[in-house]
């Protein structure tokens, strides 16, 4: 950052983090704040194929054969979206780029449109803490309450606090081994991706493990130093 004043253009943020880090709920609680769009790479591909764009057929059609959606389509789905009316005041990517081939090709979308990223902001976990606070947790199958066997058990036993169902369930890969084999792999893929952007000079690092608040409070106010200074 140069001092000077920053360019009449919706800020563009980068959330990175591993499995359970919560970029989710920050990512939302940051949308609250500064009215950005939260855009996560699932919700855009679906958004895209239900809507009928070019860009959702081509998705629609590559994903219906078995096959892998190309950081191309991605790229022309990301265009068409930010490119609309909500998406004026900034916006928080989660889950995109994954790869610096992917971060070269959102370069050069972004300056298409004379945007930059303001922040790539890392969140940083203990990976045996996130082994543990991952491979604990469950949810109610009836309304999606979240539960988890150390750090958040139901008043009553096998009963939901919020809607009384007793029907919980588990994501299948919410074991302890997976959840290690995912975090070793999220190290391994995005540690270019780290540098990338520290080469860049937007790199920031955040402890997210502490408490949901405290890591938001951190999380603004680096926001807000990237975005107008």
């Amino acid at each position: 950052m140069d001092g000077t004043s920053h360019p009449a253009t919706p800020p563009v943020l980068i959330l990175l983090g591993p499995p359970g880090a919560g970029k989710g709920t920050q990512a939302r609680m940051l949308e609250e704040r500064f009215g950005y769009v939260q855009l996560s790479t699932g919700d855009l591909l679906r958004a895209a194929v239900a809507a009928g764009t070019d860009a959702g057929k081509a998705a629609d059609a590559v994903m219906k054969a078995g096959g892998l959606v190309s950081d191309q389509i991605v790229i022309d789905i990301l265009r068409d979206r930010i490119a609309e009316p909500d998406c004026a005041q900034g916006v928080i990517l989660d889950g995109f780029p994954r790869t610096t081939v992917q971060a070269e090709a959102l370069d050069t979308l972004l300056i298409e449109s004379s945007q930059q990223i303001d922040a790539a902001i890392s969140l940083e976990v203990d990976d045996a803490a996130m082994v543990t606070r991952i491979a604990g947790r469950y949810t109610c199958a009836g309304c999606g309450e979240g539960y988890h066997d150390s750090f958040k058990i139901p008043t009553r036993d096998g009963i939901c606090d919020n809607c009384g169902g007793t029907e919980m369930k588990r994501r299948a890969d919410d074991t302890v081994e997976a959840v290690g084999a995912r975090l070793e792999a999220y190290h391994a893929q995005t540690a270019p991706l780290i540098s990338y952007y520290d080469d860049k000079g937007v790199l920031q690092r955040i402890g997210a493990m502490g408490p949901i608040d405290e890591v938001a409070t951190t999380l603004g106010r680096v926001v807000t130093a990237a975005t107008t200074t």
